[in-house]
């Protein structure tokens, strides 16, 4: 049977690994994005806005995909906003493929704020036990990712598909324009220390930098989605989804320094978050991107240092089992060092970074 995806989000970081995933794999692929221009040769593009239910339906009229993967968000000013916004956003999408009823899976990508809480409560009260695992509670807390999945199990009872949801813990991978997006942000903050001589100092906190921790790269994350909807036993479970290491940044904080030929800064013991230390550094990228030609001079297209800072300074210890995965089969590794240098080199060869 003919396998058709429609990838929401094609042209992020997750969502543009999946669909270089599925086109390896022999699969008509299709990208919805609000800037469909954007994806690669031999993807369908689709150009919609989720949050208009009229001009999502007619975007999606006729294209009967067999397969929906569900991997971008819209971030909003407060928690209650990102509910009603992604949540209408998850359900106009639904509502638009129902008619042809070709839908067999749909497979939604959130993160580990399912067992951390949402921003503006990030964890705060009482928290699971890491590592996390899946049959764990919701927390008593408003939350977008609960109402995005109650989104999809109401419309698979509905009209009778099954569905995926994949927890990552943060995503290494390439995308210009994406709201999270800590490894370009790295790089970016590394190639400025470079350039300034100031110190790479780690952002974070002392219990991020002493504890151990893991990681998601995005083609690992891909190769999960496409695994999910062709193993029977992985219907209608949510997993947890990472490299399958772990490690202290106190260590890879100097990995990555030695990538971009800079010594480490002894850590502060304290937060240094990058979101105030970056905020002045536009001119600076921009000047740098016109020694070296870069291709992406906005320095707000490639960083997202408020997320960086959140997930580095977490006050406690993050880590997530993946057990539920490799009992059926899921047995893929990266290492998360060798993620971020993948990362560094493709951001360079693409001139996004000198």
């Amino acid at each position: 049977m003919t396998n058709k995806a429609l990838v929401v989000g094609a042209t992020g970081i997750v969502g543009s690994a999946l669909v270089r995933q599925l086109q390896d794999a022999g699969w008509e692929v299709h990208g919805l994005a609000r800037n469909a221009g954007l994806l690669p040769r031999g993807v369908g593009a689709v150009a919609a806005d989720l949050r208009d239910a009229p001009a999502t339906a007619a975007a999606l009229a006729g294209l009967a995909p067999t397969h929906v993967f569900i991997t971008t968000w819209s971030r909003q000013a407060n928690e209650a906003e990102n509910i009603r916004v992604n949540a209408a956003m998850v359900r106009h999408l639904l509502d638009a493929v129902r008619p042809a009823g070709s839908v067999r899976h749909v497979a939604l990508v959130t993160g580990l704020k399912h067992y951390l809480g949402p921003f503006e409560a990030y964890a705060q009260g009482a928290l699971p036990q890491t590592p996390f695992r899946e049959e764990q509670p919701r927390l008593a807390v408003d939350n977008f990712y609960y109402a995005q999945e109650d989104e999809v199990f109401a419309a698979a009872a509905r009209d009778g598909f099954h569905w995926s949801v994949h927890r990552p813990h943060t995503v290494i991978g390439a995308a210009v324009g994406n709201a999270m997006n800590m490894g370009t942000t790295l790089a970016v903050y590394a190639s400025l220390c470079k350039r300034s001589g100031r110190p790479f100092q780690f952002p974070g906190s002392s219990a991020q930098w002493n504890g151990l921790t893991d990681m998601t790269d995005a083609g690992v994350l891909a190769r999960h989605l496409l695994w999910a909807t062709q193993t029977p036993a992985a219907a209608d479970q949510a997993f947890n989804v990472v490299n399958g290491d772990v490690f202290r940044w106190s260590w890879m904080w100097g990995r990555i320094a030695d990538w971009f030929g800079l010594a480490p800064a002894p850590f502060a013991g304290e937060p240094r978050p990058l979101e105030a230390r970056m905020a002045d550094d536009a001119g600076a990228w921009s000047a740098l991107a016109a020694e070296h030609g870069l291709a992406e001079t906005d320095i707000h297209r490639l960083v997202s240092p408020w997320h960086t800072d959140a997930d580095l300074g977490r006050p406690l210890e993050v880590l997530t089992d993946m057990s539920k995965s490799r009992r059926m089969g899921f047995l893929d590794y990266q290492p998360s060092d060798d993620a971020f240098f993948a990362l560094f080199a493709q951001l360079r060869a693409q001139r996004l970074i000198p």
